[in-house]
């Protein structure tokens, strides 16, 4: 092979920056799909358009070289976490948080290959899962990717997910047409970062590798065909860049053999590196890095690097080998291009009823019953209301990486084609047998019900988006209905959608029964099925779930366990009685040191809506656009994927931040840091959401202070804008645009007064 040949093996680009002509061009090797790129920037983009692109790069990587050299097709990965989550009508599977309660290796190898065959129906090759992280802090936002904070849990799942995935080595189906290339990930210890993504696991190095290697022996063993390295360090040493454990300890100690892919862009967050100029993670045992947009620069860049003696030709030599060793134990060069495989365009196994029967099965055996004062199981004849923000929400349970990387946002129920919401579940199972479930999301209602359903939780988050500053549950609508029917006298059973375990004990007070069902995927009905009972309330099926982290026993979770690592009642064991102390000093908004708006991603207690003439709209992780267009927020990459927030006035509006139920101390600061790329022509003005109303301040002066400069913290006192906000809009005249990196609340009045600039 020349060089530039080897080279393109080693690079990995996005479908979303490149095309089949730059495949053919540059013969890359590989390619992927991430979170956000569809087909033609589409992500509601048919099955049918993934298998047509897949047939494209594939005729491009296969096309005849003009020197002769041997063709070499490139292998296509995607994100396939829990089932073929980036393609509509796929079957969508509890996330691993909850496929670990289930405790059922048998059912996750079930899963895998379900997942497999979704998977080649696409014509992809290869996917970037199981994800074997052992989590230590639930704060963390990729705790729901982890089987379990119990490292021979992980290693037990994960294999399993591996062989389903992959099949079993040296068997007949192993890495036939019906499996695809599974990835172990992310090596390692990225579940010890004390909560925070892409953070510093820090400690002794043998307690270390004691908690996180375990997980790796067993997906070595298994055959896993890729190790993706973290985005994270370990006692300081990024993960990208380190020799010691990508080199030493996964192939020396541990023996692994095949590709080291990087993360998306890891490369590029090391010290003296760019996206398109890492040779350093190379030369630490890189072999293949992901860059989504600046493959071209990286391409360039590595090819002068081996020229030129800063990259030795031996190394280059080395990984090319373990990608083309995973492509001939894959058979990719005696495969046919994609249409034309065993499984491909076979659209009826896609969400086939087989495959949601399994998934229906997983969400059964997942949920785990934390409280029970006899109103369980439901009666089939009952009466039922179903209440809560996440009762008919199919986005919301499926979580994040579904359909795109954040999931939820302005997905609906309708893009889940096939699915089936935790209300529809209800309202079918009940209707079948001569009960009734009414939908009402804001709890009222006409007819008293026998019994009330509240479902809440959390929204969908995916990665550092998810990083929590604490182990609060902030779903007030949630506790309002628990706090209304408490009243009324309503026997309510609390369904908790999350991707953790969070501090609830003031839910758990309320309810009469409470369940956590994490995030069940597709099939909601799979819930119904465990409450709902027969006519004279004998179960259906039992509760088998068990908690795969310890519960948090306070708001900070330094008092231990509430619940214990394996708890969970049943039908045949119903959970004992539990004190839940309801005090919660982080509740107490003049208590907090801090309060994130703001920061790579929208805290999940704010509420945040863009309003125009067009009146309100929500706004997702503050993004989207109002009703009438007058205000669009769009996400860019600062420093991480989508960690920035580019507001957009083109005539007047309003953006709207609204929190909990607690007001904000009147010696509170709010600080922006923001970015202004030119002079504003309009007003800004920023005033308070409170109930006596409140002043304004004008911000423009500070806006023109700014304007062509870097990032700038303006800084404004809560005092200017009048007593008890629960929230704040920002509202322009007239059209301007500027950036913001992070929007806090920190405690102290600062000493500028209110006449501004900030």
């Amino acid at each position: 092979m020349s060089l530039d040949r080897k080279i393109a093996q080693l690079v990995m680009p996005d479908i979303s920056a490149i095309t089949p002509e730059d495949v053919e061009r540059y013969r890359f090797g590989v390619i992927l799909n991430g979170g956000n790129s569809g087909p033609g920037g589409n992500d509601l983009a048919s099955a049918e358009e993934w298998l047509k692109l897949a047939d494209a790069f594939w005729d491009a990587s296969s096309a005849p070289m003009p020197d002769g050299q041997i063709v070499i097709p490139a292998l296509w990965a995607t994100d396939a976490l829990h089932g073929h989550n980036n393609v509509p009508g796929a079957t969508v599977f509890p996330h691993n948080i909850g496929l670990g309660a289930t405790r059922d290796s048998d059912l996750l190898k079930r899963i895998g290959e379900a997942t497999a065959a979704e998977v080649a129906v696409t014509g992809i090759d290869w996917t970037f899962a199981p994800t074997l992280a052992v989590t230590t802090d639930i704060r963390w936002g990729r705790t729901y990717e982890s089987f379990s904070s119990d490292p021979e849990l992980v290693s037990e799942l994960g294999g399993a997910v591996i062989e389903g995935l992959q099949g079993a080595p040296g068997s007949p189906e192993f890495l036939d047409q019906s499996r695809i290339i599974a990835t172990a990930k992310h090596f390692f210890a990225d579940g010890g970062t004390r909560g925070k993504d892409r953070g510093d696991a820090v400690g002794d190095i043998a307690d270390l590798k004691r908690i996180h290697i375990v997980p790796y022996r067993q997906a070595i063993a298994a055959g896993v065909g890729s190790v993706m390295a973290s985005f994270s360090s370990v006692n300081g040493q990024k993960m990208h860049a380190s020799e010691e454990y990508l080199t030493g300890l996964l192939r020396g100690e541990l023996g692994f053999k095949g590709p080291v892919v990087g993360d998306w862009n890891g490369h590029g967050e090391l010290e003296g590196c760019t996206n398109a100029d890492c040779p350093v993670s190379l030369m630490a045992g890189l072999d293949v890095y992901m860059v989504p947009e600046d493959w071209k620069g990286l391409y360039e860049t590595l090819l002068a690097q081996v020229k030129d003696g800063r990259i030795p030709l031996t190394r280059i030599d080395e990984a090319v080998l373990r990608v083309l060793r995973l492509k001939l134990a894959y058979g990719l060069f005696d495969k046919p291009r994609p249409s034309e495989r065993q499984l491909a365009g076979d659209w009826e196994r896609l969400g086939s009823d087989e495959h949601r029967a399994l998934a229906r099965e997983a969400v059964r055996k997942s949920l785990v019953l934390l409280k029970n004062n006899g109103v369980l199981p439901i009666s089939a004849s009952a009466k039922v209301l179903v209440a809560g923000p996440a009762a008919d929400d199919v986005p919301r349970q499926t979580g994040g990486w579904s359909i795109t990387w954040q999931g939820g946002g302005t997905l609906a129920n309708a893009d889940f084609r096939g699915s089936t919401s935790i209300f529809q579940g209800l309202s079918r199972l009940l209707s079948e047998s001569g009960g009734t479930a009414r939908l009402s999301v804001d709890g009222s209602y006409q007819e008293r019900p026998d019994l009330a359903i509240v479902v809440f939780g959390e929204e969908a988050y995916a990665e550092f988006v998810g990083d929590r500053d604490d182990h609060v549950l902030r779903d007030e609508a949630g506790l309002r209905l628990l706090r209304r029917f408490k009243a009324e006298g309503i026997p309510t059973v609390a369904v908790l959608v999350s991707g953790r375990p969070l501090w609830s004990n003031r839910e758990l007070a309320l309810a009469d029964a409470f369940v956590a069902a994490w995030l069940p995927g597709s099939e909601g009905t799979g819930v119904a099925d465990v409450l709902v009972g027969t006519q004279d309330r004998k179960p259906r099926y039992d509760f088998s779930g068990r908690l795969s982290f310890a519960w948090p026993k306070d708001c900070t979770a330094r008092s231990g366990a509430l619940f214990p690592l394996g708890a969970g009642g049943s039908y045949a064991a119903p959970p004992g009685p539990a004190e839940f102390d309801t005090a919660c000093s982080l509740l107490d908004a003049g208590s907090a040191s801090q309060r994130r708006i703001f920061a790579r991603g929208l805290d999940p207690s704010v509420n945040a809506s863009a309003e125009d003439a067009g009146g309100p709209s929500r706004l997702a992780n503050l993004q989207g656009t109002s009703p009438a267009g007058g205000l669009s927020l769009n996400a860019f990459d600062l420093s991480a994927q989508e960690d920035a927030r580019r507001l957009v006035w083109s005539g007047p509006a309003r953006l709207r931040l609204e929190w909990g139920e607690a007001s904000l101390p009147k010696d509170a600061t709010l600080v922006l840091r923001v970015r202004v790329p030119q002079r504003p022509s309009a007003r800004l003005n920023l005033s308070a959401v409170a109930p006596a109303g409140a002043s304004k301040v004008d911000l423009t002066s500070s806006f023109e202070l700014a304007a062509g400069k870097d990032w700038r913290n303006l800084h404004i006192p809560v005092s200017c804008v009048g007593e008890g906000a629960r929230g704040v809009t920002l509202e322009a005249d007239a059209a301007f645009s500027f950036d913001v990196e992070r929007i806090s609340l920190v405690p102290g009045d600062p000493a500028e007064g209110c006449a501004g600039p900030f």
